[in-house]
């Protein structure tokens, strides 16, 4: 897979470079030269324009072997990626998957493209679709991308402003984020030389965060003596490079928090577990067609799938007895040995049990149904 991503980095800066050198603009500029000579020198009129039309000729011959290089580099990258993964997906796919369910895509599809900040592209897909976009989401997520292109322009002051005005919510989830704005923008200060201006600005604004962060605020004073040489010093960390990155990751986090949705989009979410789980299917869906078997279950899998932590969401617990996952009728029960089963699970226990004490089924410990505890996750 390395090898693919350095391939793939090479055409995107291929691919970019000949965004950045504009042929319409290279044309325009041997144009223009040709108008400038003409009008200095109107009996160059000839000369110009054949000299012109040589210009174009050449322009447009580079323009065409830069298109092809990057065409070639793009086809050879698809034959090796095809080469690569010669996996079978057909046995995995179920064209049924979306049968009336088309209007709950297109949904989801139109408010991807608003919450990545492509509102044009959103708004015209949703007109197409017969879809109604709320302003008020549109107007939220506008604001989040004001905020965050403030945010890449090293402009910390709109996120300051909406820290303050929603602190109170903030408090309540536990953020850090107006914190880490106030301290992102003291060693903006420091780093610049201000260093009488940062001083005032943590008299000013660290107080309020002295009970929660004093250490930290600590450390952020105690920097100014290494500011010269802090790359070197035991405060590197205050200056790490990816500081800004996590400023606007935090950022969007806590904005989407507050509108009550996830950070990523549930399209981009679902997209990454697919692919995530993909390789299992194919394999499963494999093995199940050469023994032409089927599964019935329609709310599981037949196989485990290990996804990543950023796309866990809530615990699941199944139960080692029945291998029935937990639910909030059959919750996970721990007995008094620390082995944990499900209810329903302890109560069958429990019948054949006399005098309702019964064994672990894991180690020699006996005791009471009374005496497992709900276990919460």
């Amino acid at each position: 897979m390395e090898s693919f991503i350095r391939d793939y980095d090479k055409i995107l800066k291929k691919q970019r470079a000949l965004e950045s050198n504009d042929p319409l603009d290279r044309l325009i500029a041997v144009v223009n030269e040709a108008k400038e000579r003409i009008r200095t020198d109107s009996s160059s009129v000839t000369t110009s324009l054949a000299t012109l039309g040589k210009s174009f000729k050449t322009v447009a011959n580079t323009v065409s072997d830069e298109q092809k290089e990057l065409q070639s580099a793009l086809s050879k990258f698809s034959k090796a990626i095809d080469k690569k993964f010669t996996a079978d997906t057909t046995a995995a796919i179920n064209p049924h998957a979306f049968d009336n369910k088309e209007k709950v895509l297109q949904k989801t599809i139109a408010l991807h493209y608003i919450r990545q900040g492509n509102f044009e592209v959103g708004d015209m897909f949703a007109k197409e679709a017969g879809l109604t976009i709320p302003d008020s989401m549109r107007h939220q997520f506008m604001e989040m991308f004001e905020i965050v292109a403030a945010l890449k322009d090293n402009n910390l002051e709109p996120a300051l402003q909406w820290a303050l005005r929603h602190r109170t919510e903030l408090e309540k989830r536990s953020s850090t984020l107006e914190f880490k704005l106030h301290r992102q923008r003291y060693l903006q200060l420091l780093m610049t030389g201000q260093k009488q201006e940062a001083v005032a600005y943590a008299q000013k604004n660290f107080g309020y965060f002295g009970t929660r962060h004093i250490q930290e605020i600590l450390r952020l004073m105690c920097s100014i003596i290494f500011m010269d040489r802090i790359k070197t010093s035991p405060y590197a960390d205050l200056v790490a490079s990816n500081s800004s990155d996590d400023i606007q990751h935090m950022f969007t986090r806590d904005f989407c928090s507050l509108l009550g949705l996830a950070c990523d989009s549930p399209l981009y979410v679902s997209l990454t577990v697919g692919t995530q789980a993909m390789p299992t299917i194919i394999k499963m869906a494999s093995i199940m067609k050469a023994k032409k078997t089927e599964w019935s279950q329609q709310s599981e899998l037949p196989v485990e799938i290990n996804l990543t932590d950023d796309t866990k969401f809530h615990s699941v617990f199944a139960c080692p007895v029945s291998k029935e996952q937990a639910s909030e009728e059959n919750p996970p029960m721990m007995m008094m040995c620390g082995h944990v089963i499900c209810k329903e699970s302890l109560q069958k226990l429990c019948r054949g049990a006399s005098n309702h004490r019964f064994k672990c089924p894991y180690c020699p410990t006996e005791s009471l149904a009374s005496q497992a505890k709900n276990v919460y996750f």
